[in-house]
């Protein structure tokens, strides 16, 4: 027992049930968390039929179901009811996602020797098993977001357990100072910071590796597609057969998080490949899928069928050539090898690279304006070598003199 009776729990033991799950269904509501007797959430119910009124898409829906029965399993360890929790059980929640690594159902093979290590070719980190930043904060938006539903409703607990970080009853920047900059007031307040990274390309000569170990055209169209538009791996995954316009050489996508529909360029390379792709399966249908791929299905011996390719068939396209390369590269280094590229084409503003990506504020595209560290290094060794090269050459004699006359008189080797 903590101070004034609070209870002190012991994070690093608790380890979370498996119990519950996640699953599809084909109501209104794409994404359900089932009890151990199938039986939907009632409470988690509600608010995700609530959040898919709203317009948010099957993925969004996902995501949140997720976080929702993770923190579910949390109440069961800690033996709290849902509309009794507090801060404090925010808080340990928080504690414990900060420092018990993630429980994986299929323990790792391979990549046990590699996590959290750094890769010498891309100079990239190996994922760990710690839950991310970026986890927690999403975890932390959708229980607010829960919770905020239900005491609308006059249900749940009568003070939202996660709290934002500001005094009560302040608004924000409420004694802001016009000579300063605004600050970020109502964060949550067990956000944890986002750590700053720097975006990197794929260097030339390691995107000529890279290109060169993809074993199909429709691997070669994918990569260059996404190396020529910055396309997302779930946009470029939502590609219908009637969103390519050869004749413009344009890939029309739905961009993530709005759903909005947009035309972007593709190059004349990627149409070729793209076209290499179509002739060997066939026409694809203007409302099918344009990405496909070969599974044998249940039961085992089953015959090969084409299938609409997901997420984790493009993850294994990368995985193979990260295996015989020796490489991580990710889907998402394309879209920042892109991006940097773009960015060093004079013809081209910072408009209308933002809009390529899709980027809702020009300040979230400006984060491609720092120098890459390689670049620095290089430029700044040429600068070196350009230094050596002018110091080893002879100083030039002043007007009225003859270099054979100063030769003469102070040697060959005199300077």
């Amino acid at each position: 027992m903590g101070l004034f009776g609070e209870v002190e729990r012991d994070i690093d033991a608790i380890r979370l049930p498996q119990w519950g799950r996640v699953i599809e269904t084909t109501t209104v509501v794409p994404f359900e968390v089932v009890g151990p007797e199938g039986q939907a959430v009632e409470a988690i119910h509600g608010y995700l039929r609530d959040f898919t009124a709203r317009g948010r898409r099957p993925g969004s829906v996902r995501s949140y179901a997720y976080d929702l029965l993770r923190w579910w399993r949390w109440l069961g360890v800690i033996e709290v009811e849902w509309d009794k929790a507090t801060s404090a059980e925010v808080r340990d929640f928080v504690l414990w996602l900060q420092r018990v690594p993630k429980e994986r159902r299929v323990p790792r093979t391979t990549s046990a020797a590699l996590v959290g290590t750094i890769n010498p070719i891309t100079r990239k980190q190996y994922p760990d098993d710690q839950y991310k930043v970026r986890t927690v904060r999403h975890s932390n938006a959708v229980l607010r977001s829960f919770y905020e539903y239900w005491i609308e409703r006059g249900l749940g607990p009568l003070v939202n357990p996660v709290p934002l970080d500001r005094a009560a009853g302040r608004r924000p920047n409420s004694h802001h100072n016009p000579l300063e900059k605004f600050r970020h007031e109502g964060r949550l307040r067990y956000n944890p910071p986002i750590p700053k990274r720097r975006p990197r390309a794929i260097p030339d000569q390691r995107w000529d590796e890279l290109f060169a170990a993809l074993q199909s055209d429709r691997d070669r169209a994918m990569v260059s597609l996404a190396i020529s538009n910055a396309i997302r791996a779930g946009e470029l995954l939502g590609i219908r057969g009637a969103d390519v316009d050869w004749g413009d050489q344009l890939v029309r996508v739905r961009r993530k998080g709005s759903g909005a529909e947009q035309w972007l360029p593709a190059s004349a390379e990627a149409l070729v490949w793209l076209r290499l792709y179509v002739d060997h399966i066939g026409n694809v249908g203007a409302s099918e899928p344009l990405w496909w791929t070969l599974r044998r299905r249940r039961p085992a011996g089953a015959a090969l069928e084409r299938q609409p390719l997901n997420y984790d068939a493009l993850r294994a396209v990368f995985r193979r050539v990260n295996a015989s390369l020796g490489t991580n590269w990710s889907m998402h280094d394309l879209r920042h090898t892109c991006a940097l590229r773009m960015l060093r084409d004079q013809n081209l503003s910072l408009r209308d690279i933002q809009t390529v990506l899709g980027h809702l504020h020009l300040s979230t595209t400006q984060t491609y304006l720092e120098e890459e560290p390689e670049e620095v290094i290089r430029r700044v060794h040429q600068h070196l070598t350009d230094r050596q090269r002018a110091d080893s050459r002879p100083p030039v004699p002043a007007q009225g003199y003859k270099v054979t006359d100063l030769a003469v008189l102070f040697g060959e080797d005199s300077r």
